[in-house]
């Protein structure tokens, strides 16, 4: 060995020492057992990379008269990622930085963090230090204190979100009631031509007769009788049996008269009314009306109930005059189904003209559509033919936000937030700004969403996105998707996650790479090299990143993983 290269060795030992010196004092060597990074190894947390670095100076090793400035650095293939530099000085600096005592020496905690690239997944976090006393700067060597980023956080993606779709309102059945009353003198039970022919009665037969004849409709009658609660139970139970029995007949001739002898008639009868009393005493305005509810309470015995009431003699005076007639009824209703366009006949319609139909049997006919071309050509046919809606500009937007053309969509977005303030926009510009990186302003949008059903999955993903994948979990509920999962594995939660996996409906070679990392953290290899192995059937460039990838760090010696990472792209060359 020459002299020169004796001279350069004993340099870099003396600066690998860290030492200078200043009036006899030396700082003494800061290695690797002095400075400790957590987590180990690094983890991408809601898209960053955070560390927290503590530092231990030992005594004796800061010079009074010196100062440090440390600043890490977290450095990969093609790039570096500088953090905020931190200061400190000797007793005897005059300055404002965190002061280290020489005698006693001290700690220090140094926090960093980084928005995370998929280039960081191989790297490695240094300290750097500069050194300084008087004018004298040094610059020092660096410190290495973490290798690798855990990344799994990243296998969760915006594109596995489902933007809300603004649903259509079509309803194939629409059910309606239409009603009449026939009414009853006290004690008696057959039907007076006043009643069977009033106005309301006979507007009521009327409608049965059009939902009968009219091609779209169908119709169902029912009779119910009732009795007023005063009298006895034997007695109401005859009276409101024969109510039913006479008004069914009535309504029979009449509906002969009419030519609906089809239309059947499903007749009961209840004996006392008691929930009709009570409904009626709560709308009344007498002046005891409170006490009676509370009989009505008290006692669920029907003629205890009757002699209680009847010994407030003031009240059941009002009452025999203002309520107990009107329970003295038989209710006539009558059920309207009115039958919408079949699926065939809307899709038939489409094609041949669509202004024929509603906006909501058109809305609902994109989702007969098969493909997202079919669905977007309807949407663009609705939003020609009701431009004022929000719905079509909606649908729309949220086609070109699966497509990833988020440009697009957002322009769609916005338009639909002009023509209706909407839950369902709002969400999905809630996931425009988190493909921003606009966390607080996407947070307001989804959390307004609360009626949306897609919530659950945009909720979810942003709960990833700022590292809370408790609630996260909870948020994307039974949702079987990658998002999902990923939620899950994060949160500990191993078995939920593969149970998720196993159910995804279209499983593509990231469902199989994340259910890979569930068996690497539970120790199931074999569940491990499996699902790595539909990865190389289904996208044999992912297993690239596999080797790398610190999930899978201490199976790599393993010969089955070792067997299915060779089918990498990059080793088969």
């Amino acid at each position: 060995m020459t002299k020169q290269s004796i001279l350069r060795s004993l340099a870099l030992v003396g600066a690998a020492a860290f030492v200078l010196s200043s009036c006899g004092a030396k700082f003494r060597p800061l290695t690797s057992k002095h400075v400790t990074a957590e987590p180990q190894p690094l983890e991408v947390r809601g898209g960053e990379v955070p560390a927290k670095v503590h530092i231990t100076f030992p005594a004796k090793s800061f010079p009074k008269k010196a100062t440090l400035k440390i600043t890490p650095v977290l450095r990969y293939k093609g790039g570096e990622k500088w953090g905020q530099t931190h200061a400190y000085q000797g007793e005897k600096v005059y300055g404002n930085d965190v002061v280290v005592s020489y005698k006693e020496g001290g700690n220090v905690v140094l926090h960093f963090s980084v928005p995370y690239k998929s280039e960081m997944a191989k790297s490695e976090l240094y300290l750097t230090f500069h050194g300084k006393i008087g004018s004298k700067s040094v610059k020092l060597p660096d410190l290495k204190i973490g290798s690798g980023i855990i990344a799994t956080e990243a296998l969760a993606t915006l594109r596995g979100v489902h933007p809300a779709i603004a649903p259509d309102g079509f309803q194939r059945i629409i059910k309606e009631s239409y009603d009449a009353n026939i009414m009853f003198q006290i004690q008696q039970s057959n039907v007076r031509s006043s009643e069977i022919n009033k106005q309301d009665v006979e507007e009521w037969a009327y409608i049965v007769q059009n939902a009968k004849e009219a091609p779209d409709q169908e119709v169902s009658v029912e009779v119910q009788a009732y009795a007023s609660p005063d009298g006895g139970a034997k007695l109401n139970e005859r009276l409101s049996e024969a109510r039913e029995r006479n008004t069914t007949a009535s309504l029979k001739q009449q509906f002969r008269k009419q030519k609906l002898s089809g239309v059947a008639i499903d007749a009961h009868y209840t004996a006392q009314d008691w929930e009709g009393f009570k409904t009626l005493v709560e709308q009344s305005d007498l002046q005891d009306k409170e006490l009676v509810l509370r009989v009505l309470s008290m006692y669920p015995d029907p003629e205890q109930r009757e002699r209680e009431i009847r010994n407030i003699s003031a009240v059941f005076s009002q009452l025999a005059d203002d309520v107990l007639p009107k329970l003295r009824r038989s209710r006539l209703l009558a059920n309207v189904k009115i039958i919408g366009k079949s699926d065939a006949e809307i899709q038939d319609w489409v094609a041949k003209a669509p202004g024929h139909l509603t906006i909501e049997e058109l809305l609902y006919a994109a989702t007969l559509a098969k493909t997202p071309e079919e669905k977007m050509s309807i949407y663009q046919v609705v939003n020609k033919i009701f431009p004022k809606d929000y719905k079509a500009y909606n649908n729309i937007g949220a086609l070109l936000f699966a497509q990833g053309k988020l440009d697009q969509a957002e322009l769609w977005f916005n338009q639909a937030a002009k023509r209706a303030d909407n839950s369902v926009t709002k969400m999905n510009q809630g996931l425009i700004s988190l493909a921003k990186g606009e966390s607080d302003k996407a947070t307001t949008l989804i959390a307004s969403a609360t009626d949306v059903p897609e919530l659950g999955q945009a909720l979810g993903y942003l709960y990833l996105k700022q590292g809370e994948y408790a609630k996260a979990e909870t948020a994307f509920g039974e949702t079987l998707s990658n998002n999902a999962a990923v939620a899950q594995l994060l949160n500990g939660n191993y078995a939920k996650a593969l149970k998720t996996l196993s159910a995804v409906a279209t499983p593509d070679a990231t469902t199989h790479l994340i259910k890979a990392i569930v068996g690497a953290r539970s120790g199931d290899v074999k569940l491990a090299t499996e699902a790595l192995e539909m990865v190389a059937k289904l996208d044999p460039s992912m297993l690239s990143g596999v080797a790398d990838n610190i999930e899978f760090a201490k199976y790599l010696s393993n010969p089955d993983m070792a067997r299915v990472l060779a089918l990498a792209p990059n080793m088969l060359k």
